[in-house]
């Protein structure tokens, strides 16, 4: 039976067929994989998924985290799914030989943990910020730092988390009141809270270690004093071994509508719960420089933001799947025009509406599945393509597309879990069928990391005018190259270039409107309806490029078929939304800026 959790046949399309993974296996960094190699990973990756994480998703979700006062509680499955996932080396899939790691392509090893977020997204989190925190590390840590806690992570002993927000300052970092007083050792003493940390406290591993944004007395005002710490829950010796219980105290788990099986928390740093030393004051380590944590920190931002629209794709695709497996199977009623209520019933997939939105759910969660292997692929010309040029344009690409590959994924691969409980009727609304779960953890993505207000802000207001727009154009000219292969290409390819060239050309022209006279306030009034737009133009050229990947028409097999068929429908009934978009914004529409807040 094929697996109701990703498309394995989707997959190897998307890696092979059109991002040409095997050839780079011609570059140093891989020279020691080969297509076998990828291939055996993502089979390992499936059947760890599939046998480890998928059975306790829905135990995890009814049995929720618990802390008594002294500690925190989950079933017992989560640790030994996780001490399965450890054993397979594939938390360090992407990272380099030298730490540890398989050295395989960033497009594999996303691949290979889609299978993890798609068997079981709160169980998957917990190496999911543990690899963030390691990376991030990797890049501004010191060797020591990295010796101490870098490893162990990659190893599974410990954990990692991020922790930014606080219950006044929520996504605005500029108010943090974390403060870190440096000692005579060169460490620092934490004091403050820390709200919303996912993987803040259990006891899956040996240790937790927090990066902490937290201001070092007489720091400048604002984003430019944040420093960044490393705070283990314990204190780590010289040597790696254990030693005192820091002095970081869980406050409180949050409860929320998904992600059950991941703790969320609330911790307070340095309030005397534990005296290392013998006094209190929750002790760490700054990494790099002072005052640099706000960009240091975004290294991992970023980083789980692609991974929050990855997790969100993978829970759309895993609901897409298993309402098509319904729809196959679930026979009632007949088609229209069958009078006779002798006659048999036939399966809800022969109805047109069930199929409509089988095929809509198809068109997101395949497109939004492309663009987040797309964006890996950039991270391997950013590490590996042998021109600087070509390393620096990837780099670019990628920061342009980043807000929308965590966004687009997460409204409307949640739309797609819509959909699917729709498919199942009545059942869909019952704990009987998985997909109401996988709605309810969906909809946490379009705030994870960053709401889509401020993603839209980031697009609009910083991705799409750096470097004097350079941003912009590239990714304007990137599409268009597309557009010219398809074009030549000729038949239906070309004529959905031309539908595709239009949208483009108005991409460039609104963003250029809605700067026209740099009335910042204007220009962002309508930044969420900016990236959505975009966001809708993005996935229709993913959809594009797919098609160019494909056989011939009137060639290849049902899945050449159905590929084709949901390009036509997003280009169709999807990428036909952008208009009305496009004329609000081309408007400077002021009805939500001129709204007072006495008015509601």
């Amino acid at each position: 039976m094929p697996s109701t959790l990703l498309s394995r046949r989707d997959l190897d399309f998307l890696l092979h067929d059109w991002l040409r993974v095997s050839q780079l296996v011609e570059r140093p960094r891989y020279a020691e994989h080969s297509r076998e190699t990828f291939d055996d990973a993502l089979d390992l990756a499936e059947r760890v998924a599939t046998e480890q994480f998928a059975p306790h998703n829905r135990a995890a979700d009814l049995a929720e985290p618990t802390f008594d006062g002294q500690r925190v509680r989950l079933i017992p499955q989560v640790r030994a799914a996780l001490d399965s996932f450890a054993e397979t080396g594939l938390l360090t899939a992407g990272l380099d030989s030298s730490v540890g790691g398989l050295q395989l392509p960033h497009a594999v090893a996303a691949a290979c943990f889609a299978w993890f977020q798609a068997a079981n997204v709160a169980t998957s989190a917990y190496p999911f910020l543990t690899l963030g925190n390691a990376n991030l590390l990797l890049a501004h840590g010191s060797a020591e730092q990295v010796d101490t806690y870098v490893r162990p992570m990659l190893d599974g002993r410990f954990f990692g988390t991020m922790c930014l927000s606080e219950p006044h300052a929520g996504s605005s970092l500029a108010d943090i009141t974390t403060r870190a007083e440096p000692q005579s050792d060169g460490s620092y003493r934490l004091f403050g809270t820390k709200m919303w940390i996912s993987g803040g406290d259990h006891e899956l591993a040996e240790n937790i270690v927090h990066l902490v944004l937290a201001r070092i007395p007489g720091a400048p005002p604002g984003v430019k004093g944040i420093s960044l710490f490393i705070v283990p829950k314990v204190l780590v010796g010289a040597d790696g071994s254990l030693g005192e219980r820091n002095d970081v105290v869980l406050a409180g788990l949050n409860h929320k509508m998904g992600f059950r099986g991941t703790t969320n928390t609330l911790l307070s740093f340095g309030d005397g719960g534990h005296t290392p030393g013998g006094r209190p004051g929750a002790v760490g380590q700054l990494v790099g420089p002072p005052h640099q944590g706000l960009a240091q920190m975004f290294h991992m931002m970023n980083e789980a933001r692609i991974g929050v629209g990855a997790g969100a794709t993978a829970l759309g695709y895993t609901g897409y799947l298993k309402s098509l497996a319904y729809a196959r199977e679930r026979p009632q009623g007949r088609p229209v025009g069958a009078k006779d209520p002798a006659t048999p019933q036939v399966p809800i997939i022969d109805h047109p509406d069930v199929r409509r939105m089988l095929l809509a759910q198809k068109s997101y969660v395949e497109g939004a599945l492309a663009l987040v292997l797309y964006c890996a692929r950039l991270l391997d010309e950013q590490r590996t393509a042998p021109a600087e040029a070509d390393r620096e344009r990837a780099h670019l690409l990628l920061d342009v597309l980043t807000p929308i590959t965590k966004s687009w994924p997460s409204q409307w691969c949640l739309t797609a879990n819509d959909l699917a409980i729709q498919v199942l009727g009545g059942a869909g609304y019952t704990r009987d069928h998985d997909v109401e779960q996988h709605y309810r953890d969906n909809r946490l993505n379009p705030i994870h990391e960053g709401t889509h207000g401020i993603q839209a802000l980031d697009l609009l207001g910083r991705k799409m005018t750096m470097q004097g727009g350079a941003g912009l154009t590239l990714l304007t000219t990137t599409i268009e190259d597309t557009i010219e292969r398809a074009r030549k290409a000729g038949g239906e390819a070309a004529d959905l270039a031309d539908r595709l060239a239009e949208t483009v050309d108005r991409v460039t022209s609104v963003t250029a409107r809605l700067w026209a006279d740099g009335d910042l306030v204007l220009a962002l009034a309508n930044a969420s309806a900016y990236l959505e737009a975009v966001g809708h133009v993005v996935i229709a050229w993913m959809w594009l490029e797919q098609v160019l990947a494909l056989p011939p028409e009137g060639t290849g097999d049902a899945f050449h078929a159905g590929k084709r068929q949901a390009a036509r429908y997003f280009f169709a009934v999807e990428l036909p939304r952008t208009g009305p978009q496009f004329d609000l914004l081309d408007s400077r529409d002021r009805t939500t800026l001129d709204m007072r807040p006495d008015w509601f």
